[in-house]
């Protein structure tokens, strides 16, 4: 039983509630421009909220989703992967040639694939840790050969998927809401959050934060790096596994790669993750991806150039980018971010 009077309990709470909401700001942040440019997309697109229209949306936005929410990790312990758009791709051209054949063979399949996109992400972590290179410079390295390694699988587009199960994952549930949207939120419950609640998670904040300073503190660097590294290379080839899905095959695109690559990185900045390292959220990836997504639609709707798409994408990424630099240099402890 609780003998503090409730005006001391309402005290004792309020500062963890201002922190909680203070530490995710950038979440919140994320989430108010998603729903605010989605919501401008569904008055002006000709069909309205319909559920052909959310299901499209979705599933667009939850490959990116998926991705960025890889890119956050590595992120998180001030480093950067260059190689989760590869990792993407080489899993899309390896689920196409095994995600085949009746529900178990194409299960196991998966299962096959996402083991290759978690070694491939080991192997990165592995250069990091024990060969003392830079994370930019190893993921740059090593994304090259994983292409490479796609390319061989498929030299040309093409493969085939089990038909079922992509009806199943890319299509909407009754009641229309859109299958993509369940597997987003089992990936966050199955991979961030046990993660982010981990030893391993909060190691990963403190050795973004100051990593010196972690070391010091007996934190195992290498450790939290390879499961950083790892997890990232296994979401990435979750996302891989779901662009499979939607297209019903399998290409070796360095074009598709490198947007990837490169709009994971928008989308962590966007959701409100700090570049420096030790602050951000997946989740704030995830809605950072779907802003993106959106305004490539939006600007569908208001029937404009689609050479204007990269210069609103700028702009909002220019944005978010200072806003963050500006919050940085009024601190002389990223500590203080979280007061």
């Amino acid at each position: 039983m609780n003998d503090k009077p409730a005006t001391q309990r309402t005290t004792d709470w309020l500062p963890d509630w201002r922190y909680r909401l203070h530490e995710q700001r950038g979440t919140w942040a994320a989430v108010a421009m998603f729903v605010l440019i989605f919501t401008l997309y569904i008055a002006k697109h000709p069909s309205g909220l319909t559920v052909p229209v959310l299901v499209t949306a979705t599933n667009k936005g939850v490959l990116l989703a998926v991705v960025a929410m890889a890119q956050t990790l590595p992120v998180l312990t001030s480093g950067i992967d260059l190689s989760v758009g590869m990792v993407f791709v080489l899993a899309n051209c390896l689920a196409s040639h095994l995600v085949v054949g009746t529900p178990a063979q194409a299960a196991f399949g998966v299962v096959v694939v996402l083991a290759v996109g978690s070694l491939c992400g080991f192997i990165n972590g592995a250069i990091i840790v024990w060969g003392r290179l830079q994370p930019i410079i190893t993921t740059l390295a090593t994304g090259t050969i994983y292409f490479g390694i796609a390319l061989g699988l498929r030299p040309v587009p093409g493969g085939d998927v089990n038909a079922e199960l992509a009806d199943a994952l890319t299509g909407a549930l009754p009641g229309g809401v859109p299958a993509m949207v369940v597997v987003l939120v089992a990936v966050i419950l199955l991979v961030w959050l046990p993660y982010r609640r981990s030893a391993l998670g909060r190691a990963a904040l403190a050795i973004g934060s100051a990593e010196g300073a972690a070391y010091m503190s007996g934190v195992d660097i290498g450790r939290t790096k390879l499961l950083t590294y790892t997890l990232a290379g296994l979401l990435a080839a979750i996302g891989g596994v779901l662009l499979t899905f939607v297209t019903y095959s399998g290409e070796a695109s360095s074009a598709i790669g490198g947007v990837y690559t490169l709009n994971s990185i928008a989308a962590v900045v966007i959701g409100g993750t700090s570049l420096a390292g030790g602050a951000g959220s997946a989740i704030g990836s995830v809605f950072g991806a779907m802003v993106l997504r959106t305004i490539g639609d939006l600007l569908f709707v208001f029937d404009l150039e689609p050479l204007w798409q990269p210069l609103f994408q700028g702009l909002i990424l220019l944005t978010a980018v200072s806003l963050g630099a500006v919050q940085l240099l009024k601190v002389s402890n990223r500590l203080e971010l979280f007061k």
